[in-house]
């Protein structure tokens, strides 16, 4: 079987798609996998990471502005799209895919369109509660549309095309028992490990927040810290920190510009701060993993606060609203956590609830599916 990928711009839409590819590997070994990508995202870096061959196409997102800007940005968007349609069938047409799956990004609409309009058969993930612009556009064009959340049906015209799946983790997340991550990252066994990490990009002000954090928690913190500052902070955050706690790292904090192995990172921490996107979200409750929540404010129609807030509900998060937190009051409520091992097996069996294991296998079987209609 020959599969195609879209995906790109964050780590939350290329992820699950390694996910899906790596268990289809395990099922078909003889499958062959190809990646398609925007021009200068992470996924030219991620992907082959993980082993697989990408290939870019050219794209712009949609200005959601109604000015004069907007209208040029969308005027510029739309050259784009037109162009790399053509480019996206190309590649589909030199590879000969048996189906062409999108994970999200502004990549998969031209990849997906050019893929239908070669009667190949076509599937796209959406992993949030509210869908986004471009698998919405994607609803009346693709075969199948499978749903991270059974609240996402609504907003479809064609649910006999929906299918509730769950968001993929890649098996790697099952790889590590705590004990052995830690032991395997040099990390003391007796002292719990917080994982900081705020989108593949970084946040600039969680990055101060989390600069402060690491003032405030001294020469003798009662954990360890592993904070990824993202690839756009990394540089400034550590020339900050170099000046104002020199020692940071001698103190257990590591500070890194994205955390490339995160499975074992996240098997090992105790207890996790993060935004609260659909993919983080299946990693974290496949991990039953303790979490405090800052949703991000810039997305649309502030879906991570609706994600995180099922969560906290269910007992297995906390959520800090940015800008109206200080850093003192989050490093209380992580000591606060981190000294009550009541509170971290509540928080932990919560997770545990929310958690849809089975959602990289379903996947995998509607594309089966999917294909063995195609054949008939």
């Amino acid at each position: 079987m020959r599969i195609i990928f879209a995906c790109g711009g964050t780590a939350g839409h290329i992820n699950p798609a390694l996910a899906v590819a790596g268990r289809i590997k395990e099922l078909m070994p003889d499958s062959e996998f190809l990646f398609i990508g925007a021009v200068g995202q992470m996924e030219s870096d991620l992907v082959p990471r993980a082993g697989y061959r990408i290939e870019t196409v050219r794209v712009r997102g949609l200005s959601r502005e109604k000015t004069l800007g907007g209208f040029f940005h969308n005027i510029s968007a739309a050259w784009h799209l037109v162009r790399s349609t053509i480019k996206a069938r190309k590649i589909i047409k030199r590879f000969k895919p048996d189906v062409v799956v999108g994970t999200g990004g502004y990549v998969c609409f031209p990849v997906l369109k050019a893929a239908s309009m070669l009667g190949i058969p076509t599937a796209v993930h959406e992993s949030n509660a509210d869908p986004g612009l471009t698998t919405r556009m994607l609803s009346g064009i693709v075969d199948t549309i499978m749903l991270g959340f059974e609240e996402s049906r609504k907003f479809y015209k064609n649910p006999e095309k929906t299918v509730v799946t769950g968001t993929p983790v890649r098996g790697e997340f099952s790889s590590y028992s705590k004990q052995a991550a830690k032991a395997e990252l040099g990390l003391p066994l007796d002292k719990p490990l917080v994982v900081s990490v705020w989108g593949s990009l970084g946040a600039e002000n969680m990055n101060e927040v989390m600069c402060r954090f690491i003032e405030l928690a001294g020469k003798k913190p009662g954990f360890t810290l592993v904070h990824s500052a993202g690839i756009e902070g990394y540089e400034k955050m550590v020339e900050h920190l170099r000046r104002t706690v020199p020692n940071y790292e001698k103190n257990g904090m590591d500070v890194r510009e994205y955390i490339y192995d995160m499975p074992r990172v996240m098997a090992a921490a105790d207890l996790v701060l993060c935004r609260a996107g659909a993919s983080t979200i299946s990693e974290l409750t496949y991990m039953h993993k303790p979490t405090i929540f800052v949703p991000s404010p810039f997305v649309t129609n502030n879906h991570q606060f609706k994600n995180a807030k099922v969560v906290e509900d269910a007992g297995g998060a906390l959520i800090f609203e940015e800008g109206w937190f200080e850093p003192k009051e989050l490093l209380k409520a992580v000591n606060d956590i981190l000294s009550s091992d009541d509170k971290l097996e509540k928080m932990s069996a919560a997770m545990a609830k929310l958690a849809k294991p089975e959602a990289t296998d379903m996947i995998c079987d509607r594309i089966f599916s999917l294909l063995a209609e195609n054949r008939k």
